[in-house]
């Protein structure tokens, strides 16, 4: 495990990083002594204290933007002269039941939660393969455990933000690059009262009032700075898991989650089996 007396200081590139988690990050990250390059749509250094000098890049950028997330990255290698951690924390979250999104509503989730941190991770691997060493860190969310009414495209992106990541790890791999997902659960930052809602139809006001019903108990969240302390333990291990959850109620879900699935498998086996019975190809001689 690496403890800030014992290895140089590292350089992260995190997005998302002026509020919520992604600053947490920039913080804890900046307070070990390390050096930041703090990317997010809208930044300035007065976001953060004086002290930080040069260890601190701010980069305004929207990471939908791929020409930019290159030159962004570019940047942060030219200033600090290397790269070491990745954090893709970028995010914003869509809510609505899946027939109410338009077309345009739909991709625009999918371009920061998938697409922000693909061009991200292209960016940074030709420095991290070059250097034979890095970890990457796509921040996910509970809400890629399973989907949930109201948040079907938000679980979309981030599904397909694991899919990706999870084939990212085996290729990334042989040039000594690591990759991790972190999953977390509640944390007091403004990812809902920032979202966007979708128009709402009718026809689905019933279940809406019931989740109303649902969320009006509240939620007690935990505080950024949790995360961050588990995130400087994630990539200061030598052996970090390819996921991590974040939280007590994430955790518990994910087990109840996955007992579900597994006892839905074993009911369907053997409706699953039959459906398999290897053959010759089709015009094959053999």
């Amino acid at each position: 495990m690496r403890t800030p007396d014992t290895v140089s200081s590292r350089t992260w590139f995190i997005t998302g990083a002026s509020r919520g988690l992604g600053r947490a990050f920039a913080l804890a990250a900046l307070e070990r002594g390390d050096q930041v390059a703090a990317a997010a749509r809208t930044i300035t250094r007065q976001d953060f204290d004086d002290q930080y000098g040069d260890r601190l890049l701010v980069l305004p950028l929207d990471v939908t933007d791929r020409d930019a997330v290159f030159t962004a990255v570019n940047t942060a290698v030219e200033h600090f002269g290397r790269l070491d951690i990745v954090v893709n924390n970028a995010g914003t979250m869509s809510s609505g039941m899946v027939e109410e999104f338009t077309e345009a509503e739909a991709r625009a989730q999918l371009e920061v939660n998938l697409f922000g941190a693909m061009w991200v991770c292209q960016a940074a691997l030709p420095h991290l393969r070059g250097q034979g060493s890095g970890h990457i860190v796509q921040v996910s969310s509970i809400a890629a455990l399973g989907g949930f009414p109201s948040t079907g495209m938000y679980s979309a992106s981030k599904f397909a933000l694991e899919g990706m990541s999870e084939a990212l790890a085996m290729e990334a791999a042989p040039f000594g690059v690591k990759v991790s997902i972190v999953q977390p659960g509640g944390y007091w930052t403004d990812l809902y009262t920032s979202m966007t809602t979708a128009s709402p139809l009718e026809a689905y006001g019933p279940l809406r009032a019931e989740l109303e019903k649902q969320w009006a108990e509240g939620s007690i969240d935990s505080e950024p700075r949790l995360a961050a302390e588990a995130l400087l333990k994630l990539v200061d291990s030598e052996d970090p898991p390819l996921r991590l959850l974040l939280g007590s109620m994430v955790y518990d879900l994910a087990f109840d989650i996955s007992r579900r699935r597994m006892e839905t498998w074993a009911a369907w086996e053997q409706v699953s089996r039959a459906a398999e019975h290897a053959v010759p190809a089709p015009g094959s001689t053999g």
